[in-house]
């Protein structure tokens, strides 16, 4: 365990119910010694790269995978570790990782858990920790951020159906160890690590060391087979060679006829020059987790 003093980092408009009162509250608790620091959702990597340069003993992201990828990204491939607060809606990564989702709990885990080295991914030289996407999901997001009025499931499903009726088919050509793969396809997802093959609902990873990336194809390419697809996948009865290509690769290159491509990591949506360069980083990110033979 890292010793001396811990900054804790959270965005400051997250919709949390845990703000920095109860994160100092729950950290004095545990016996941590840490500073709480709130700050805009832009500014999470810098501060995070800020506190490791400083010489804290570890830095902690307060809230959901959003706020994890930020401070991972700026703490990958340096010693400092990473320390998580789950305190989002699905905390995917903090799940993994084997980390209880109370507050109060996951502050003793930083207090005596265990240093771990465990993969990150990147595309385009942006770290992510969950995973990535091409296709339906990010626009689905970005028609889903113009309607900030709505609550965000009731804008998330509208944005869903908008994008289902016009279908846009991305017409990728993916690179695994030179060989070129011509692929049209509504959906592409780029795992950090192997994931439960279900793809409505990726959230469970086996291990999160294995230096590979998970990939997923939608081989389908029209509402109807879609909706069967979806069908299958809720009474649990997906068919790989139907419906999904999977490939476990340390490395991928996606181009397409597009110059860039709309690209969400870890829920965030951003647009990215093609081709798309996806790469495994194995062991790039130390974290703070349970010690080992603990009760999940």
């Amino acid at each position: 365990m890292p010793s001396g003093r811990m900054t804790v980092v959270v965005n400051a408009k997250a919709g949390s119910g845990s703000g920095p009162a109860a994160i100092s509250a729950a950290l004095r608790a545990a016996g941590v010694d840490g500073e709480v620091l709130a700050v805009r959702g832009d500014r999470l990597g810098a501060t995070a790269r800020d506190a490791a340069g400083a010489g804290a003993a570890a830095v902690v992201a307060a809230g959901g995978d959003g706020t994890v990828s930020a401070v991972a990204g700026a703490l990958a491939g340096t010693a400092t570790p990473l320390g998580v607060l789950p305190l989002g809606t699905f905390n995917h990564f903090a799940r993994d990782l084997g980390l209880p989702l109370e507050l109060e709990e996951a502050a003793r885990v930083l207090a005596r858990g265990a240093v771990r080295e465990v993969d990150v991914a990147e595309v385009n030289g942006r770290v992510f920790v969950n995973n990535s996407s091409v296709g339906l999901y990010p626009l689905a997001v970005r028609d889903r951020e113009r309607r900030r009025v709505l609550p965000k499931a009731v804008a998330m499903a509208l944005a869903v159906a908008r994008t289902l009726a016009r279908l846009p088919v991305f017409h990728l050509r993916l690179r695994v160890g030179g060989v070129a793969l011509p692929r049209p396809t509504p959906v592409l997802f780029v795992g950090n690590n192997l994931y439960d093959l279900d793809l409505f609902a990726p959230q469970r990873r086996a291990a999160l060391d294995g230096g590979a990336l998970s990939v997923f194809v939608v081989r389908h390419a029209t509402r109807a087979g879609l909706a069967g697809m979806a069908l299958r996948a809720a009474v649990g009865r997906l068919d790989t060679a139907r419906d999904l290509e999977a490939l476990a690769v340390p490395e991928l290159v996606v181009d397409a006829r597009r110059g860039r491509l709309l690209v969400s990591a870890d829920g965030e949506v951003f647009r990215a020059a093609t081709p798309l360069v996806y790469r495994a980083r194995p062991r790039a990110l130390r974290v703070l987790a349970p010690p080992p033979g603990s009760a999940p």
